[in-house]
């Protein structure tokens, strides 16, 4: 399945602003906000949420998997893609990223 068709699949975010990812030291690494350009990650990374409870190496390998063609070409172009980058080194790294949504208003 393409990317564009797991999107089709994946809850709705309209009633999101933005997803902030939190580590385990508490720290914000990072946002991934309801904009063109964004709304795609932040609706994997929402869902990897649901599924999950929190962004860990598991939910990581089920978003590069939605990511589909997306994936190899953030592993030919490190840099390229920084959502599915960060998803890469969750997994590599056995790293879990905790979920606080932002609601729109």
């Amino acid at each position: 399945m393409s990317f564009a068709e797991s999107l089709k699949q994946l809850p709705k975010v309209s009633h999101l602003a933005a997803l902030t990812l939190i580590d385990a030291d508490g720290a914000e690494v990072a946002t991934i906000e309801n904009k063109p350009g964004q709304a795609g990650s932040l609706a994997v990374y929402n869902h990897l949420a649901q599924l999950y409870g929190a962004i860990s190496p598991d939910a990581a390998k089920k978003g590069l998997e939605l990511y589909a063609e997306h994936t190899d070409d953030a592993r030919l172009n490190p840099g390229k893609h920084p959502n599915i980058d960060r998803l890469i080194g969750l997994m590599e790294r056995g790293e879990t990223l905790r979920v606080k949504q932002v609601f729109a208003v």
